[in-house]
């Protein structure tokens, strides 16, 4: 295969190489040439503006990998563009493990599955980069505020699209949403979203110790 085939075909030499491996290029090039976009269309631009979540993989300088999850309301993925989406980043566990592998290395992967629905998938792959809420809305003055009081990102991440393709339902699950419960005090959560505890510093309503890692006392802390 020409030595620049990296160039001319979409994915990473070890992809291709398993293909030669397993006779699977022919398959993969129709996939490739079909499926496989750089941009977002009509339909993907309309399929990421009503998503509530998705997950995201980062690896840092050295190739070591995190994976994660991010959620809100529809919409909160936003579309800049056909080539650009853009995401907040609200207070969390401190540790900046997305963020800090993103400052390492801009290549991100992000999976959106809509369970409930169509049962189908989109992959964007991309380079991302990190802007301050300031920044981002001096460049986008559309963008949403916060339906919650007092709260703002801390950051943004903007991502430019390189490959934009389908998850196939082959294997995807159908889940029905089921109502959120009710607060202890029987309130509706801050947004009225059935009691959805968006950016909470609570940490009971975040999951408190649910794994027993900090009861075990078996946390990596720094030496």
């Amino acid at each position: 295969m020409h030595h620049d085939e990296r160039a001319e075909r979409p994915g990473s030499q070890g992809e291709h190489q398993i293909q030669r491996d397993l006779g699977t290029v022919d398959r993969a090039d129709r996939f490739y040439g079909e499926q496989v976009l750089d941009r977002l269309n009509s339909r993907m631009t309309e399929f990421v503006a009503r998503q509530e979540m998705f997950f995201l993989a980062t690896a840092d300088g050295h190739g070591e990998c995190d994976s994660t999850f991010r959620a809100g309301p529809p919409g909160f993925l936003q579309v800049i563009d056909a080539t650009t989406l853009a995401y907040p980043e609200y207070r969390g566990n401190g540790v900046m493990a997305s963020l800090g592998n993103i400052r390492e290395n801009p290549h991100v992967g992000i999976l959106m599955i809509d369970f409930s629905h169509d049962r189908i998938g989109l992959h964007v792959n991309g380079r991302a980069q990190l802007v301050t809420d300031e920044a981002m809305r001096r460049r986008y003055p559309g963008l949403p505020v916060d339906a919650v009081p007092g709260r703002r990102p801390q950051m943004w991440v903007e991502v430019e699209v390189e490959e934009a393709y389908i998850h196939c339902s082959k294997h995807i699950p159908r889940l029905v949403k089921a109502p959120l419960r009710q607060s202890v005090d029987g309130g509706q959560g801050a947004a009225g979203d059935g009691g959805q505890a968006w950016g909470t510093d609570d940490v009971r309503r975040k999951g408190g110790d649910y794994f027993g890692a900090a009861a075990r006392g078996h946390g990596l802390a720094p030496r």
